[in-house]
């Protein structure tokens, strides 16, 4: 087995953009997606809903690191970052909501509610 140099960065750090991790959930009223972001704030954030795509993108300011340090291990993204979402048929783009509570990204996607069993009347 190859032993990575020590100091040297995983090769996703040195893509153009960064990819966050999500988790999806659904309930019988929503579908709930979660995002570790620390360290980014809600102005750094945009959130949109286009073609059935929802889409999440921001930036993670780099800190200031010490200039005459060098670093023994670095794999935290710092830059823009995006996440597509395909969304299903039966949600309401128009009733989404988001949070960003403690680094934690949270996404609320209303299904359509349906009615079942409906009868038709014959004139």
């Amino acid at each position: 087995m190859k032993r990575k140099k020590q100091g040297s960065s995983p090769a996703w750090l040195n893509q153009a953009e960064g990819k966050p991790v999500i988790d999806l959930l659904q309930t019988p009223k929503n579908f709930i997606i979660q995002a570790p972001i620390a360290g980014v704030e809600e102005k750094d954030l945009e959130i949109t809903v286009e073609n059935d795509l929802l889409n999440i993108q921001g930036s993670r300011p780099k800190p200031e690191a010490d200039k005459k340090g060098q670093y023994l291990y670095q794999e935290c993204y710092w830059g823009k970052f995006s996440r597509q979402v395909a969304l299903p048929d039966n949600v309401d783009a128009n009733r989404i909501k988001a949070s960003l509570e403690k680094g934690i990204l949270t996404i609320t996607i209303p299904r359509l509610s349906k009615e079942s069993g409906k009868k038709v009347k014959i004139s």
